[in-house]
């Protein structure tokens, strides 16, 4: 009899997982599609009429939150994935026996809470702040009414620093995964400095990643007297790519590291741009009324105005986002490659 329930064992194990879902994930999400489908007030009492026009005013009256999230959400996927692939390639790679500790510096904010860190972040930035003092004050970089707290460069800022970990750690397993000896191979196969090509491609990455932050975060516009900082930055910001790509990337990197990390780049940049455009803890305390984010909307919505419906259908649209993003990336690159199976 045991032999012939043996199918029983995988669902048994699967069991608590499966009803914690449920309970805590399915039911309440079955109830937010109700309520976002409802009609009525919080006095006199919503009940289900299946009125779509919930999610027309969701998708239509908070344009500039939309715009918001999808532009800071992006800047700051960019910006971690610039600075957390270099570290996870010289953890993966050049840690040798402090990887451990790498690692735990890499996750030690989380032992702080969100909200503080975040406070923090308004020290930082403020005008008293250390930033400040540095750039406008000490080396005189900035002009006297320069100020970064309440700026859309605030809220990029904690974004970063924020969801850093959830790039890194992604790339790190998957460098991680990395075969070394493929490396030293290529290297023997004439796979050497990617001088010329490097500086090209390093050059046009930093011009478009200079223009796209300045652009996204308002220093900068197409058109008037914003062309001139647009430009200056782009070509700043290509020098210094340029001179990254022709001194230090490799056409071994190009040819067999970076093409075998890409599960680790698609999964960071899921795991950070989905949190990120539904944060609102960072738009509010660094931000202002301009920079706010759908986030922000979804909790006014819930908390202050109480329109329950409404805000039922922005997050619902919300976990839409997040199924399409998780199923284009199972789509190109399956869960395998993470897992180590096959």
């Amino acid at each position: 009899m045991f032999q012939r329930r043996r199918w029983l064992i995988p669902w048994l194990l699967m069991a608590p997982g499966l009803l914690w879902l449920i309970v805590f994930f399915v039911i309440p999400n079955v109830q937010m599609v109700i309520m976002s489908l409802s009609s009525g007030t919080l006095g006199t009492g919503y009940r289900f009429t299946g009125n779509v026009g919930n999610y027309g005013e969701a998708l239509t009256a908070f344009p500039t939150q939309f715009r918001n999230s999808i532009v800071y959400g992006g800047l700051a996927t960019i910006l971690t994935f610039v600075i957390g692939f270099p570290l996870a390639y010289g953890i993966a790679f050049r840690g040798g026996r402090y990887k451990n500790i790498l690692l735990f510096l890499v996750i030690a904010p989380f032992f702080t809470s969100f909200l503080i860190r975040t406070i923090s972040w308004r020290i930082i930035l403020g005008e008293s702040g250390p930033v400040l003092w540095l750039g406008r004050d000490a080396l005189g970089l900035f002009p006297d009414n320069f100020t970064i707290l309440r700026t859309p460069l605030a809220v990029v800022s904690g974004l970063v620093y924020q969801f850093l970990p959830f790039m890194v750690l992604p790339l790190y397993t998957s460098l991680e995964k990395v075969d070394f000896r493929l490396v030293e191979a290529a290297r023997d196969l004439y796979a050497g400095p990617w001088r010329r090509t490097g500086a090209i491609v390093g050059g046009v990455f930093g011009a478009l990643l200079g223009a796209a932050v300045l652009l996204g975060l308002g220093y900068a516009s197409i058109g008037g007297d914003g062309t001139a900082v647009l430009v200056v930055g782009a070509v700043v910001v290509g020098l210094f790519g340029a001179a990254v790509g022709g001194l230090l990337i490799s056409e071994a990197f190009v040819r067999v590291i970076f093409p075998l990390s890409l599960p680790g780049v698609f999964a960071g940049s899921i795991l950070t741009f989905i949190p990120a455009i539904g944060d609102y803890v960072n738009a509010e305390l660094l931000g202002n009324p301009r920079t706010q984010m759908i986030g922000n909307v979804i909790q006014s919505r819930f908390l202050e105005q109480n329109d329950y419906p409404t805000a039922s259908a922005l997050a619902f649209i919300l976990m839409i986002a997040i199924l399409v993003a998780i199923f284009i990336y199972a789509r190109l690159l399956g869960t395998e490659e993470l897992s180590g199976g096959r």
